[in-house]
């Protein structure tokens, strides 16, 4: 237990751990300091001087004796029999804190009615609460022009900044990138007709940064004429600091990519000089509605506030949970909402008619022609895909065995095998809350395969790099080159070639760095990647047995986990209870009140596209998933399908080859749960009002058009069902233990393929946000210098498949030879256009 300090703070008396700050030991004593720069998850940096306070400390005498001036209590920790005065009890603390507000508003400008920030401002609040009641300022206040563009999502209006630094703090502190950063001294330049950034200013390091870019005597290009510059101009073309980018580190509009976590500097900042340009001049914040709600893009189940207008959602924040995300989320969870109410949002049912055209209909009709149509399939499979919550899996889970009869359901919209089948069943499924955020914070040790935490999961990503910040956790990362995410998290990198990673994870033994870390206290994560290669699960688990590390797995999609959870897998039914098992399928049915369920485990969504393809199942019932998803050949074998019915939001390819498309509501237009990589159930409710329903809504009534009553009419009487699923104790999947594959060297002007995801690319829950969309990185292709060399690539190099060529801009970097990495899915860089998967030889051609 940490060692106490005794003090007083306004004449109370109070405890608190050696190291507090005054300002953290006065909350806890009830006592309100105002502040700007201090923020609890930040390091203190006492740059604003709003929270003064009068301080006395005991003597060598033992007499109280003050200090001659106010100290600032954000940056200013306890000490044992210290007292502390702050305005509600020293006119000295009240009087400096007045001049230190007076001081700030001095150049403020007075836009509160303009301003994005205005009603939720703690400058606007602040001013009123420790200010002077009337401004002794008469002259002219300073200006810049604006805003500066620090990327296509942040803008920058420097008149409103008080250089309280939370945003440069963030973004050192916290994301580790520099995209933001105080420069200057003093209070501007004169001689100017406006201030330069010769003055004290935060902002991005444009290329005429205290003039030395014009030093050479060439002029910067221009980006956008909507954005200002350093000196009024139009925007500037540069960097965020001097020097060369690297192919790799731009975003897709042309400038220096920023970071993944931009976004939470607009949240922290305590005035409006950060804006985003989606939200900028959209609304006031009096005119919200706020709902608490949970992001859906990913596994990370962080808690966001939806806020909407007359039945619009206008924006997204981070959501306060210490347990999850603390106060961060990623910028795709922030920014990218837009897609469910697109262009493209299906409104109407529709259902094919004799001439082949899909045509509008009424609910009714387009539920009896599908269930006519499941009706009278022999046989139906069932992909739902990774995107649904848990509840509405449940419902499809269940839709599949109690209605239509058939194990034949699959959430993965990917390739599979029975190894990883077997490492779901055996050690994800039912297992509960398992590693938690908090065990990866001070783990220890932690390695990572086939998963790029900054890419695939921003939230373990953030607490990875906290850890290794603070000294309690350090990093290993098996991947096929070191990314800026690997090199944030100073974590050691372990270079693979695809499909050598279970070979390197066996080898790991007693002396190596690594294994001993792990063995001492760690933890080993395992993305949905690792999948890809064979015998990588089960060497991952033999690890964990040899060292005693804990693991997890962590898939990309926020509704994985809960799918599992809920049985929407062929060979698994909700919590985790095996299909093979007996007990466990008269477990499920006493619970679904029917007399059995089949036996025989379900087919992957390979092979029940395979089977619509020869005809084995002639229905199909699509849910969540697009042809862009699935596996290639997944468009011929949805045609060769005898019937085949979507739920869906909006419009996709599929919807153009489906019998009956039936529009489904959105997250934010229902409620329910995601469940976390974590195994932890993170609920959400509805945020607006929706003529449309769930999917679970939408199964119930298409089971009572087919004769059978799900039961499932309401969400209480989903979650009821669900938690009569209690855990499963019986016999379990059995662990996988599959040996590793032998890897076939590439042949001569040819390379293997390693691909992973990126966080922002043209994923089509990302649809409708243009500003969002330019800060993704440029697609480049990443290989070493001997396979550049010996294939005789330069600045470019084109990648060619069975299908198709991608020519890319090239990037050396030290990984193993014969290796080239591209984005999975990404805007111009698509690997599903070749025709070949990660792990597979390309050719490398010199671009012409």
């Amino acid at each position: 237990m940490s060692e106490l300090v005794t003090l007083k703070i306004d004449g109370k008396e109070i405890s608190v751990p050696k190291g507090t700050m005054i300002i953290r030991a006065a909350e806890q004593a009830g006592v309100r300091i105002p502040r700007f720069c201090d923020h609890p998850l930040l390091k203190p940096a006492g740059a604003c001087r709003q929270c003064l306070v009068e301080v006395a400390r005991p003597g060598r005498d033992g007499n109280l004796a003050k200090m001659p001036k106010p100290a600032a209590s954000c940056a200013e920790a306890v000490s044992p029999g210290m007292e502390v005065y702050t305005q509600h009890t020293s006119e000295v603390a009240r009087k400096a804190q007045h001049g230190i507000m007076e001081f700030l508003l001095i150049n403020h400008p007075m836009d509160c009615p303009v301003c994005d920030k205005g009603g939720e401002c703690p400058l606007q609040n602040q001013a009123m609460t420790d200010g002077r009641a009337t401004s002794r300022f008469i002259d002219v206040k300073r200006t810049y022009p604006k805003p500066i563009q620090v990327s296509s999502q942040i803008l920058l209006d420097r008149d409103r900044c008080i250089l309280c630094q939370r945003c440069t703090r963030f973004q050192s502190q916290i994301a580790g990138d520099r995209f933001i950063q105080l420069q200057g001294r003093g209070g501007g330049t004169p001689g100017y007709s406006v201030h330069s950034l010769n003055g004290s200013q935060i902002g991005n390091f444009d290329s005429s940064v205290l003039g030395f870019s014009e030093s050479d005597g060439n002029v910067p290009g221009f980006v956008n004429a909507e954005y200002s510059g350093p000196y009024g101009t139009l925007g500037l073309e540069g960097g965020f600091s001097a020097g060369p980018i690297a192919d790799s580190e731009e975003d897709s509009s042309g400038r220096p990519f920023s970071s993944y976590f931009s976004g939470n500097i607009i949240q922290i900042c305590p005035v409006g000089a950060l804006t985003s340009a989606s939200y900028r001049f959209r609304s006031r914040p009096f005119d919200l509605v706020s709902v608490p709600s949970v992001a859906e893009h990913d596994a990370s189940g962080s808690a966001i506030r939806i806020d909407y207008r007359r039945g619009t959602i206008l924006r997204r924040l981070s959501g306060e949970d210490a347990e999850v995300n603390e106060e961060w989320i990623t910028d795709k969870d922030r920014f990218a909402f837009r897609w469910q109410d697109g262009s493209d949002r299906l409104k109407n049912p529709f259902v094919r008619d004799t001439q082949g055209n899909l045509v509008p209909t009424s609910w009714p009709d387009a539920i009896d022609v599908a269930a006519r149509g499941l009706a009278k399939s022999k046989a139906v499979g069932v992909l739902t895909g990774g995107r649904l919550a848990m509840e509405d899996a449940y419902a499809y889970s269940k839709f599949a065995r109690v209605v239509l009869g058939t194990n034949d359901i699959d959430f993965r919209t990917r390739p599979v095998s029975a190894e990883e089948e077997a490492f779901i069943g055996s050690t994800v499924a039912g297992s509960g809350i398992g590693v938690t955020y908090k065990d990866l914070e001070t783990a220890g040790h932690v390695l990572t395969v086939g998963f790029e935490a900054e890419e695939e999961c921003g939230t373990v990503f953030l607490r990875l790099r906290k850890g290794f910040l603070a000294g309690t956790v350090n990093v290993s990362v098996i991947s096929a080159y070191e990314t800026g995410g690997t090199s944030k998290m100073g974590a050691r990198f372990i270079p693979a070639a695809p499909g050598t990673e279970a070979t390197i994870l066996d080898g790991l033994s007693s002396g190596d760095a690594t294994f001993d870390s792990l063995a001492e206290s760690g933890v080993i994560l395992v993305g949905e990647r690792t999948a890809d290669t064979p015998g990588a699960l089960s060497a991952a688990l033999r690890l964990a047995e040899r060292t005693g590390a804990r693991i997890a797995w962590i898939p990309r999609r926020a509704g994985d986990r809960g799918a599992i959870e809920a049985g929407a897998l062929g060979s698994l039914l909700p919590g985790g209870r095996p299909v093979a098992e007996s007990a466990a399928r008269v477990d499920a049915a006493a619970v679904w009140g029917v007399d059995s369920l089949p036996a025989e485990s379900g087919r992957t969504t390979q092979e029940i596209l395979a089977a619509a393809a020869d005809g084995t199942l002639d229905g199909l019932l699509l849910a969540g998933v697009d042809l862009a998803d699935l596996p290639e050949g997944a468009a011929d074998a949805v045609k060769a399908a005898g019937f085949v019915v979507q739920l869906e939001v909006r419009g996709t390819t599929i919807s153009e080859l489906a019998d009956v498309v039936l529009p489904v509501a959105p997250p934010s237009e229902k409620g329910g749960s995601f469940v976390n990589w974590e195994g932890r159930i993170r609920p959400f409710g509805q945020v607006l009002t929706s003529v449309q329903r769930p999917d679970r809504t939408v199964l119930n009534e298409l089971a009572l058009e087919m004769g059978t009553d799900l039961g499932l009419a309401t969400l209480a009487d989903v979650v009821g069902e669900i938690s009569e699923f209690h855990s499963w104790d019986g016999a379990r999947v059995a662990a996988p233990n599959d040996a590793a594959a032998a890897v076939a060297a590439p042949a001569a002007g040819q390379a293997t393929l390693a691909s992973w995801n990126l966080m922002l690319g043209a994923g089509s829950l990302q649809a409708f946000e243009p500003h969002l969309a330019g800060t993704a990185r440029k697609p480049v292709a990443v290989l070493d210098a001997a396979t550049a060399k010996a294939a005789g690539i330069g600045s470019q190099l084109t990648l060619s498949g069975p299908s198709g060529a991608l020519t890319l801009d090239a990037v050396i970097r030290p990984m193993p030879e014969g290796v080239v990495w591209i984005p999975q899915n990404s805007v111009g860089c698509q690997i599903a256009t070749l025709g070949v998967r990660a792990g597979e030889q390309v050719a490398l051609e010199v671009t012409k």
